[in-house]
């Protein structure tokens, strides 16, 4: 077995065994605070419950980077093999779910995605295909590199990402925002669902969110094309 194909199994196995972890917390959690089932407007947290979740997701996120950091052997495998870490922990999240208590109904159901720095929310399916785009790009550094090819992305395919990424992030943060502007109330930790009282998601812009996954995509095929035509390194 190739070294590469045997460290994507690995961290397959410990993404999926994270993503079962964090459905068993949210099966917990909903438990308590959702016992008809999970649905819009968000029910309050207790401060030390919410801390508790804004901590957990921290740690979360420092346990995906670790993973990245160890498998990888150069900075921008690091990079992939956390976004591939990060992509199969989300969507073995839903998978986990959906086999545990249902949930969701369908896949333009709508969640609370994050709470770090504030709340993110929009259908399952979006986080699921921007999963699948994290792959895609895991595929391309992996293959690139397995034909000895230097991985190139230059300032200008970053901005491209970072644009694109934030576009996304508007589509997920925009209509809490939005409450936080028009009632006046500063956005704080202790406040930060009870800001979203009585809030029933309606309109999610798909546009947007199309548009940031082009910008992804187009930078990823320059990426692809540039590094294919530069001359082969030993890895």
């Amino acid at each position: 077995m190739k070294p590469i194909i045997k460290t994507i199994i690995i961290l397959t196995i410990f993404s999926i065994a994270m993503g079962f972890m964090e459905s068993a917390i949210v099966v917990y959690l909903r438990e308590l605070y959702y016992p008809g089932g999970f649905d819009f407007p968000l029910a309050p947290l207790d401060n030390h419950i919410l801390l508790t979740e804004l901590l957990r997701e921290a740690a979360t996120l420092i346990m995906l980077v670790t993973i990245g950091l160890i498998a990888g052997k150069n900075a921008i495998q690091k990079f992939a093999f956390f976004l591939f870490s990060f992509a199969v922990w989300d969507i073995f999240y839903y998978v986990f779910l959906k086999l545990l208590i249902g949930w969701p109904a369908s896949l333009f159901t709508w969640d609370i995605l994050f709470l770090l720095p504030v709340p993110w929310i929009g259908p399952v399916l979006v986080p699921c295909l921007l999963s699948l785009t994290m792959m895609l790009f895991t595929a391309m550094v992996i293959y690139l590199q397995q034909k000895q090819h230097p991985v190139i992305i230059r300032w200008f395919d970053w901005a491209m990402i970072i644009a694109a990424c934030l576009i996304i992030l508007i589509t997920f943060t925009y209509d809490y925002f939005s409450i936080i502007l028009s009632s006046g109330t500063p956005a704080n930790a202790d406040g930060m669902l009870e800001q979203l009282k009585g809030y029933v998601p309606e309109y999610y812009n798909w546009f947007a969110f199309i548009i940031g996954e082009i910008i992804l995509l187009y930078g990823f095929s320059f990426i692809f094309a540039r590094s294919l035509k530069s001359k082969n390194i030993d890895y």
